[in-house]
């Protein structure tokens, strides 16, 4: 048949390139494989059912067009596509619907290959992501096994539970990869968590020792805290902080209860001597007075012209220092600097005319190294006296007067040395 004489047939019959409406009113769609039936419609004209079977057609159309999107998009996964490739292209084979339905199928089928090549870069990147993830828990056990040798009880806790979280976070491996990396990072968590829990089993046994300890020190210091023995008590409470430092922390919730209790007894202690001491230099301020004016007094002696006269005058102003009194501590170390500064300096004018003097030098040096001698022995005598008496301020004085006449007893006797 023409193809002039198939277009007045299809015309007649109410035809359209894919499609066409018998007489009894089915509708045919045309095919690679010839016409099928799609359905009859016998309500309309032929145009109104060709029209509906069109619609259907161009629903299927839509479809097609939306899937093809979804996969260009990569936002389906290669399964999924392929089973919704599959779903509609038999949709298409068999619709009740006039249009290009081969176009259609062609159209599906040519999705295969995209969706392939989207398995295929799907299935590398599931491998690469497997290897990353792979290197990344490898990492993780590494760093929590050195953990477990660690003895940062509280960094590395805290670093451990950040590792957990981060292996929570990776993607999984196969199975046998992924449960043997996670044994060895339960094993390392295991041993941390034991050794962990040993310490401060020990630490809570050593603190509670360290509070019995404590206990007893703040009893004993509190004992002392109303003494008057200024020189001896001090000595206990530098004993009794000796030992409250060995005994290391107690229990927080009591430690700093303790160590209250141990330091207001001090405080106690410390405050009244310090009062007593106050009290004291605001006595001693007028000797203070008197030494100022002795001391005017003694350095008029310098430099020496008359060493003899010298000599007896600066006996009178030494015997008038000593009478003098106690001079308050904040000046006690001036005072006595310049003193003994004047009377170096008449020692040196006399051991230099001793130098230059006759063959009684020799003795005269003898007779001054037995009364130095006695004099330090009467003056250690004082010390040893008062150091037991625990009388700190007249230990300084008698300390400081001892190695002035030791200082000069040294004199002495370098000189003795070289007249022998």
């Amino acid at each position: 048949m023409s193809s002039d004489k198939q277009s007045r047939d299809d015309s007649a019959q109410g035809g359209q390139p894919w499609g066409r409406v018998a007489e009894d009113g089915t509708v045919y769609v045309r095919t690679a494989d010839g016409e099928r039936p799609v359905g009859s419609y016998e309500a309309g004209t032929t145009e109104e059912a060709l029209e509906f079977f069109t619609k259907r057609y161009e629903e299927l159309e839509g479809k097609v067009h939306l899937l093809e999107q979804r996969v260009a998009s990569g936002r389906l996964a290669p399964e999924e596509a392929t089973s919704s490739v599959k779903a509609l292209r038999e949709q298409v084979v068999d619709a009740h619907a006039v249009g290009d339905l081969v176009s259609l199928a062609a159209r599906l089928d040519a999705l295969a290959p995209v969706i392939a090549v989207q398995r295929s870069a799907r299935k590398e990147e599931r491998a690469q992501k497997s290897a990353e993830s792979k290197a990344a828990k490898e990492k993780l056990v590494a760093e929590a096994e050195r953990l477990a040798d660690s003895t940062d009880w509280r960094n590395g806790a805290n670093r451990l539970r950040e590792l957990l979280a981060t292996w929570k976070e990776l993607p999984r491996l196969d199975r046998a990869t992924d449960d043997a990396l996670w044994r060895r990072f339960s094993t390392a968590r295991t041993t941390y968590t034991r050794h962990r829990k040993a310490h401060f089993a020990e630490e809570h046994e050593r603190r509670d020792s360290a509070r019995v300890i404590k206990e007893r020190l703040a009893k004993e210091a509190e004992a002392l805290s109303s003494s008057t023995e200024w020189g001896p008590t001090a000595g206990k409470y530098r004993d009794l902080m000796r030992e409250w430092k060995a005994a290391g922390p107690a229990p927080r919730e009591v430690d700093d209860q303790l160590w209250q209790r141990f330091r207001g007894a001090q405080d106690t202690f410390f405050g009244a001597r310090d009062a007593t001491n106050a009290a004291l230099d605001e006595e001693f301020a007028a000797n203070a007075e008197v030494k100022d004016a002795i001391l005017v007094e003694a350095e008029a002696l310098l430099p020496v012209t008359d060493l003899e006269a010298a000599k007896k005058t600066f006996r009178d102003l030494a015997d008038r220092w000593d009478a003098a009194g106690k001079v308050p501590r904040d000046r006690m170390k001036e005072l006595e600097a310049r003193m003994r500064k004047v009377e170096q300096a008449i020692r040196s004018v006399e051991d230099e005319q001793w130098s230059r003097s006759d063959p009684e030098k020799s003795a005269r040096a003898d007779d001054m190294i037995g009364k130095l001698e006695s004099g330090i022995a009467e003056t250690q005598a004082k010390l040893d006296k008062a150091s037991a008496a625990g009388d700190d301020r007249r230990v300084k004085d008698l300390e400081s007067e001892l190695a002035n006449k030791q200082a000069f007893l040294d004199m002495a006797r370098r000189a003795a040395a070289d007249f022998s």
